[in-house]
């Protein structure tokens, strides 16, 4: 089993390059926020023991967390492989999933680090604006044709609290701590590797394909 790891901050495109790779490689794409959210709509046991955390605002258990993504890991489609898309998110994390893959005689093969510095994070994260009347723009990605205006009914737009760039850095700020854990972790078992994460999607993509597929001709 080929076992990835995408890490990065949030904004970084960790969500966009992980289904790229999912594809090229024919791998399963997994975030542990999805696993979460199909496990509890299908009433799993898992699903049921992690509801009772996130029902009263409480982070689910880093065991729960792993015990959840190694049983997946059996299913068939997990196979031929997984990149797992923001997890681990912190060391003990990391530490844990390295132990339960050691016990399916696997580990972690490469570790990919998306480097984006926290200003251009921030600009992409408080990039969105919305219609009162539901209409979403991104002034990045999607911008209305008229600066501040929505285009299907001229209202001026809006932006919600948790997207302004204040709110935004001191989100990250609290982030980027355990993020750094996990990064130093993988680091320091020299599997982790960097990539430009402030390049266009494609050549990001590009960089990461041509890094593992040296990888695979090296080994």
């Amino acid at each position: 089993m080929r076992v990835l790891v995408l890490l990065g901050p949030p904004g970084a495109g960790k969500g966009t390059q992980a289904k790229v790779l999912a594809h090229e490689l024919g791998i399963l794409h997994l975030a542990s926020g999805d696993l979460f959210r199909a496990e509890i709509a299908a009433g799993t046991p898992f699903g049921r023991e992690a509801k009772t955390y996130l029902d009263r605002g409480a982070l689910v258990p880093d065991e729960l967390t792993v015990r959840m993504i190694v049983d997946r890991l059996s299913q068939p489609d997990a196979q031929a492989g997984v990149v797992f898309d923001g997890f681990p998110r912190t060391g003990p994390q990391a530490e844990a999933l390295d132990a339960a893959l050691a016990k399916r005689g696997t580990r972690v093969e490469h570790a990919i680090y998306l480097d984006v510095p926290t200003e251009e994070l921030v600009r992409r994260l408080s990039s969105r604006w919305l219609c009162p009347e539901g209409h979403v723009y991104n002034t990045m990605a999607n911008p209305p044709r008229v600066p501040g205006e929505c285009d299907h009914d001229g209202k001026k737009l809006i932006q919600r609290d948790d997207d302004r760039p204040e709110t935004v850095r001191a989100r990250l700020a609290q982030q980027l701590a355990p993020l750094y854990e996990v990064v130093d972790h993988y680091r320091e078992q020299g599997n982790l590797s960097v990539i430009d994460g402030t390049q266009p999607i494609p050549a990001v993509s590009a960089d990461i394909l041509r890094l593992l597929r040296v990888g695979d001709r090296a080994a």
